[in-house]
């Protein structure tokens, strides 16, 4: 399950600007390639994984909005062959501390239900061993 598509790429960015970025063939065929587009589909998917692994379940149930808008950035950031312009280099930088600020917690994504369950190992355990001295063997002493 890929958090973004073909189409919403080209919704936010533009047929134009994906043609450009992608079409890699010599001579121009005058096309998005979608293959290239795959690609740089599955290089966010698999960041975006990296950062939501020790948090949430996947894949996730659904794709929440700030998801694919995240995976949007970092995809199209990747289509760029050398350097991207600044606005889409800011937007891929926005993107990574986002996904930083949900691994951390301090960002919470709307899916229900996905969060691990606790380990139960984050509390103090202790045991305790036998006491020697008790009220019954101390008798006449206390």
């Amino acid at each position: 399950m890929t958090y973004t598509t073909l189409d919403n790429l080209i919704a936010r960015y533009g047929e134009d600007t994906l043609r450009r970025l992608t079409d890699r063939a010599t001579p121009p065929a005058g096309a998005i390639d979608a293959a290239v587009v795959g690609r740089a589909l599955a290089d966010a998917d698999a960041v975006i994984d990296g950062y939501l692994a020790g948090r949430y379940r996947l894949p996730l149930s659904s794709t929440p909005p700030l998801v694919a808008d995240i995976a949007a950035s970092i995809a199209v950031y990747r289509l760029h062959p050398k350097s991207a312009p600044d606005k889409i280099e800011a937007d891929y930088r926005d993107a990574l501390a986002s996904l930083d600020r949900i691994s951390k917690g301090v960002m919470r994504l709307d899916v229900a239900g996905v969060e691990p369950d606790a380990s139960g190992a984050s509390g103090v355990r202790t045991t305790d061993r036998e006491r020697p001295m008790t009220a019954d063997n101390l008798k006449g002493f206390v």
